[in-house]
Order: C-alpha cells, then structure tokens, then sequence
C-alpha cells in the first residue's frame, strides 16, 4: 500500500524475504483484523493469546539462530515485522520489542546458559519480554539510576521502581537495569533478568493512561527486595550493563525509525486515498492545487526518508551503522513522521479530528516517537558530539 515508488534495498528484495513479507501480512490479516485492534485499544493491552499464536506462526525470536529455539533469520525479518505492523496499523503489540531489543541482549551478552534457558521460551510464546530503563527520576540519562541490586549469598536483592514500560502487564521476563555496585557510576550498572512468575516483592502498578498507544501496556513496575539468583546477572559480570545498552541502542534508534517510516507510508495512502474520494466546491479535493502541493511535499519527504532509512538498514546488516548515523535516522524520521501526519489530518477536515478515523490515533500514537528510544534532544547531543 506504498505511496512511495522507491525500489527495495536488494537485501530486503530478495525473494525469500518477499515472500516472508507475504506470510506476514497474511497472519495480521486473520490474527488482527480493525475490530480485535479496537478491542486491544479499549482493554489497554493485547491479549495473551496474541503473542502465542504469534510464536506459532514463526514470528516470534525472527533473527535469533535455531539452535536456540529461534527462527533462524536476521535483521531483515525483523523490519518486514515491524513495516507491516505499522502499514497494517496493528496498534500496542509489543513483539519488535521482545524480537529486536529484549532478544538480542540475551542472544549477544548472555552465556551458554542464559541463552538455552530464556531464549526457546521466548521463541515458543511461554515467555513474554520487556526491558525495564526508565524509572521517575531518570529517564534519557541512564546513568542517574536508583535501582539497587545488593549481592546476598547465590542472589541478588533488587530494590526500585521502573516507569514507562512497554509490555509491562504482560511480561514475564523483565531486563533490569540496576546498580550493582553506586559507587563506580556507568560501570557499576549491571542488567539482571526477572521472572516474574511468583516472584515475592515484584509487582506490577498501573497500566499508565496515555496520550497515544491504547492499546500497548505501558506500566510501573516495583520491586521491593526481590531475590533473584546471581545465574540471572546478564553475562555473568557485574559492571557491563552500560556497555551492553550503549553497543545496542543503534539497533533500538534505527527499530523507532523503521517503525515510524512504515506510519508515514500508511498516513500517506491513507490521505491520497480519501481526497480522491471526498468531494468539495463539485469536484475531489485532490483536484485543489493546495492539496496537490501538500501531498507533494510530504512525499518528497518521505521518500527522502525512506532512502536515508533503506541505507542505515543495509549498514547495519553489514555491521557499520554507528550511534550517530542512527541518531539522526531516529530524531529526523519521527520529527517527520509528526511534521506529516499533522499536515495529512489537516486534509481530513473535521473527520481527522473523530478518534474513529485512523489518521486521528496515528497523530496520537506517534507524538511518543520523538520521545522514547531517547529524547530526539539527546540524539542531536550525540551527533553534536561528532562534530
């Protein structure tokens, strides 16, 4: 559904992932239709059952290697995931996350246990992820963390609290970034993985009522001295959490531009699709020559952005996308996505501003953008640095 006449990067034209795309589409198209969305939205959280049929499907863990449990793909797999997620408008279901985020820490940091005991669970639909950064007081600076982890014996005792998370009604497998040791600062944070089932002084807060995003469980969550084995500190070595966070948020940064690129590309058809349709003054509103430049200018845009993205995509599976690069993919695409879709409401009229109408929740739904992954302020900070 494309409004956007750029070619495929040849990786992502090959055909197996053609036809994994198809296979995608076809499970959104019987798994999420508008009405089970809608009901995702009203309850505030996907259903359970979503993410097993999900796993059954194949789509859970695409890029991590069958030998532990996963479906033996690469990055690849894992923006097809996410473009159709946003083209399909299949609100709130938070699997990039436990795909591309939660799975690749354990598949690159963990050891030979920790991937055979978490990652199959995960692949198979028992275990649903999430990854606990955020807490009241530190959000984009991550080494103002509270969170404690103080060694007992074989375990650790975690105490704090966590905010903003995404899958947190949901999760049964938390990442926790906490401090292991206060004293040394960066190098004292470490990342200690949760199971949260019967697991005494963990519990979950509100599901957060937000501006956007209805339907993804977005939570605070506590841990009041919750014991958890030593065997559960990603890697095995305290101090490593910084390193392991900084060396994946590339992949988190260029995941939001991905995702926010697929929203542009749905606005856009969406918008073309009903001025063709909708009639004014005795002719269709795509006739007004406003119209005609509005929507060529959010195309040029966005299909500069779709260039810029397809070539941070092939970067990265070449293993060269840096920080920076995928900084300003992150800031500039979700500062576009917001810029386009307001301009793509507006050519709505009154029927933009009625939440029934799509184009209404994806200018909700996308505000967030520009926040989490790190605030677009911080991205320039960081590409400032490489000046």
């Amino acid at each position: 559904m494309s409004a956007l006449q750029v070619e495929r990067t040849p990786s992502l034209a090959e055909e197996d992932i053609v036809i994994f795309e198809g296979a995608v589409k076809k499970f959104f198209d019987s798994h999420a239709p508008e009405s089970r969305v809608a009901k995702w939205r009203e309850d505030g959280v996907v259903e359970r059952a979503m993410w097993t049929e999900a796993a059954e499907a194949g789509l859970s863990c695409l890029s991590i290697p069958e030998e532990y449990g996963g479906m033996g793909g690469d990055y690849r797999h894992e923006v097809v995931l996410m473009e159709q997620l946003g083209l399909m408008g299949v609100d709130g279901f938070g699997l990039s996350l436990h795909n591309s985020i939660v799975a690749p820490y354990i598949y690159h940091y963990g050891n030979e246990e920790q991937r055979r005991r978490w990652l199959p669970r995960m692949a198979n639909g028992e275990l649903v992820t999430a990854i606990a950064m955020t807490e009241p007081g530190a959000g984009s600076d991550l080494q103002g963390i509270k969170t404690t982890a103080r060694m007992d014996g074989n375990q650790y005792v975690l105490n704090g609290s966590k905010t903003f998370i995404t899958n947190g009604q949901t999760a049964n497998l938390i990442i926790v970034v906490c401090k292991t040791d206060a004293t040394q600062g960066a190098r004292g944070t470490s990342l200690l993985l949760v199971e949260t089932d019967g697991a005494e002084g963990f519990e979950r807060g509100r599901n957060l009522d937000k501006l956007g995003q209805e339907a993804a469980d977005t939570s605070e969550l506590f841990f009041n001295d919750v014991r958890v084995p030593t065997a559960n500190l990603l890697g095995g070595d305290e101090g490593q959490g910084f390193f392991q966070l900084m060396s994946q948020l590339p992949q988190e940064r260029l995941n939001i531009a991905v995702q926010g690129l697929a929203t542009i590309e749905r606005a856009l058809a969406l918008t073309i699709d009903y001025v063709k349709g909708r009639k004014a003054f005795g002719k269709s509103i795509i006739d007004f020559q406003n119209t005609q430049f509005e929507l060529a200018e959010c195309k040029t845009e966005a299909t500069v952005a779709r260039v810029f993205v397809n070539h941070c995509i092939e970067q990265h599976l070449k293993g060269k996308l840096d920080a920076a690069t995928a900084s300003m993919a992150k800031y500039w695409v979700t500062d576009l996505e917001n810029k386009i879709i307001d301009r793509c409401l507006q050519l709505f009229g009154g029927f933009g501003y009625m939440a029934e109408y799509p184009i209404a929740r994806m200018y909700r739904d996308s505000r967030v953008q520009r926040i989490y992954g790190g605030t677009n302020e911080v991205m320039k900070v960081l590409i400032a640095r490489t000046l």
